[in-house]
């Protein structure tokens, strides 16, 4: 059975729009604090948590500690959350590869790879097919903002023919 290529894209605000906000410190910050030391970058991403329901669902911060993969990277299983977004906050400085595809008859479609910068995160909207946390380098620190409740937020979908996802346009 072969596999099918996946191309690497720089991650961008306008490219990762359908999918969710990306989270960076690029630009002037929207305002300055502690005694003007601190540049505010303001409400980048909006948290969903869905609908109130019996679990009572949360906001909720976790950690991750994910172990690096390698390129080629072989894609073979997709999730996403039913019941609210997700965001990955890197919390050190180094790159990780950021997968995502729109929905197709509840499956997901084609998918897209990108390749953050060392500073950026990301917040996926609620819903969207989306690859495992993937970093390319040690240490796999994240931070995590979801919906946190007893309510099933997790749909996987497992391909029958992998991508291989690798390599940057040229």
């Amino acid at each position: 059975m072969s596999s099918m290529e996946i191309l690497i894209q720089p991650l961008t605000k306008l490219a990762f729009a359908p999918f969710g906000e990306v989270l960076e410190t690029s630009g002037t910050p929207t305002m300055m604090i502690n005694q003007g030391l601190c540049g505010r970058y303001h409400d980048l991403a909006a948290v969903d948590i869905g609908e109130a329901d019996a679990d009572q669902g949360k906001v909720g911060i976790s950690l991750f500690d994910a172990q690096p993969r390698r390129l080629p990277y072989q894609l073979d299983m997709m999730e996403r959350h039913p019941l609210g977004s997700q965001a990955f906050l890197p919390m050190s400085m180094t790159s990780f590869l950021v997968i995502v595809a729109p929905d197709a008859n509840g499956e997901p479609g084609m998918p897209l790879a990108f390749l953050s910068k060392p500073g950026q995160g990301i917040n996926f909207h609620r819903n969207i097919w989306h690859g495992v946390l993937t970093p390319l380098q040690a240490p796999g620190l994240f931070a995590v903002v979801d919906r946190i409740g007893t309510s099933k937020n997790l749909q996987e979908h497992w391909f029958e023919r992998p991508y291989i996802v690798g390599r940057t346009p040229e």
